[in-house]
Formats: C-alpha cells, structure tokens, sequence
C-alpha cells in the first residue's frame, strides 16, 4: 500500500491538495505546521492598499498575503503590476478573480527557486528605478526583496498583512507526530519555517530515535531553498519538484 501523504500546509489551504491526493488513490493527512491569524489591527493594511493606486507594481510574499490583502480589496487597478514567488500564490490571485488576461503578473522564471532572489533577477529593475512598490507580507520575513528594490532605486513600502506561528506541543499533536513516525510517509512541505518547525516539534517529543526517524522520512518541497532548509536539518531523502499543485502531484505520481 502506497505511503500516506503529510500535508503540512496551513489548515485553510490544505484541503484542495488534499483532494487532489486522495484522487490519486493515496492516503492524505493534514498536519498544519503553522498557524496563520489576521492581525489585530487592520489598520496600517488597509492605508496601505488605498495608496497600492499610485504605485507601479504590488509584491505579494505568499498565497497568506493575498488573502489578506484582498479581503480589503474590491477592484484591482489595472495599471499596478502584481508580483508573487510561485504557483501557489498565482493560484491564491485566481481565486479573486486576478489572472494574466485581468492584470499584468510577474513571478520568477525558475518555478525550482521561487524566492525573492529569483523574482529581483526576472523583475525590470531599471523600468522600476524611483517609482514605488508595496510588498505585502507576513509580520516577520526576509528583508531581501525589499532591499534589492531599494539598492536598484525603487521606492519601497513593507506592510504586514497576517500573523504566522508553529503549534505548540499539545498533547493530541504529540501522539499524532508518534504515530506518523512509526511508520513511512510522503511529507509534503511548503515552507523552511514549517519545516524548522516540525524537526523542533519532533525534538520536544524527547525522544531521540523519533528525530533519526524524522530525518529518515521522505521530503517532498518545491523550492530549493527549503531543500536547503532540509539538507541543513539532517533530512536526506528530498525530492525538489517545482512550484505549483501539479509538480507536487507529479513527484508523488513518480512515487507510486
């Protein structure tokens, strides 16, 4: 029998490529390995977008970002360029009615590096030297995207648009976590905080064979930088498929 499929998304996007699992005929198990809250204060946000019409291009940092943002959100302006990291956020954009035939959208050409460094290299700095970009992201990340905008002359603003967290050690999620590990799994992780996460989870269980058995499971990611992330954490079996549902599937596909 096939292995069952860990999706460690938060619980709000899980449950479509938990679908598309399942259709495969394989075991899908929801294990959200950060939790995703709106902030208190919606304020600073909101300013933010009612200014987004005098800006030449909206960076969205994730699939989070969007949701936040366009729960403010009735009408984009067409003449403001959106820019994402992957497939998953241009997913999140459909979901609002946003695709390339309604608005010009800009992601990195490389779907294996969907970070801020790829999306600085595909974007036309020099068409964006002094004019102003938004970049909408969690209350804490990288600063990267925004100091490349800077250093090639753009004028940036940063504002947070949601709250992300690892789950405490309850004691459901302790026996949860036992109980996967007792076994093999395709471990689908979307995300180098998740997955700093789950290994630290799995450490406060105390147990230190539950680690090399962690270590020792199957890793399926889309980015290389959390492949990095894995090969940094002691996990060995990767496979890096791309951004986008789709190369997931396939790489459990390939696994059947």
């Amino acid at each position: 029998m096939p292995d069952p499929v860990i999706i460690t998304r938060p619980l709000a996007q899980a449950g479509a490529l938990a679908e598309q699992v399942r259709a495969l005929g394989r075991e899908a198990v929801l294990l959200p390995l950060l939790d995703i809250a709106p902030l208190d204060d919606q304020g600073p946000l909101k300013a933010a977008l009612a200014g987004m019409h005098d800006c030449a291009m909206v960076a969205f940092v994730s699939p989070n970002a969007i949701d936040a943002a366009f729960a403010h959100i009735t009408v984009w302006p067409t003449w403001v360029t959106l820019a994402v990291l992957g497939e998953g956020s241009r997913a999140a954009l459909e979901r609002h009615g946003i695709n390339n035939n309604t608005a010009t959208i800009v992601s990195p050409r490389d779907p294996t590096r969907s970070d801020s460094e790829n999306l600085l290299e595909t974007l036309d700095l020099a068409a964006l030297a002094g004019q102003k970009v938004l970049i909408v992201r969690g209350e804490s990340g990288r600063e990267l995207m925004a100091d490349g905008l800077r250093a090639a002359g753009v004028s940036v603003a940063t504002v947070p648009a949601y709250r992300r967290s690892v789950p405490l050690l309850t004691a459901a999620l302790a026996q949860q976590l036992r109980t996967l590990l007792q076994g093999e799994n395709d471990w689908i992780i979307t995300s180098s905080e998740a997955l700093r996460g789950l290994v630290a989870l799995v450490a406060q269980l105390g147990e230190p064979a539950l680690v090399e058995k962690m270590q020792q499971q199957h890793v399926i990611v889309p980015h290389a930088r959390i492949a990095e992330t894995a090969s940094s954490l002691g996990l060995v079996r990767l496979t890096l498929c791309g951004s986008g549902d789709e190369r997931l599937l396939a790489a459990l596909q390939s696994r059947a």
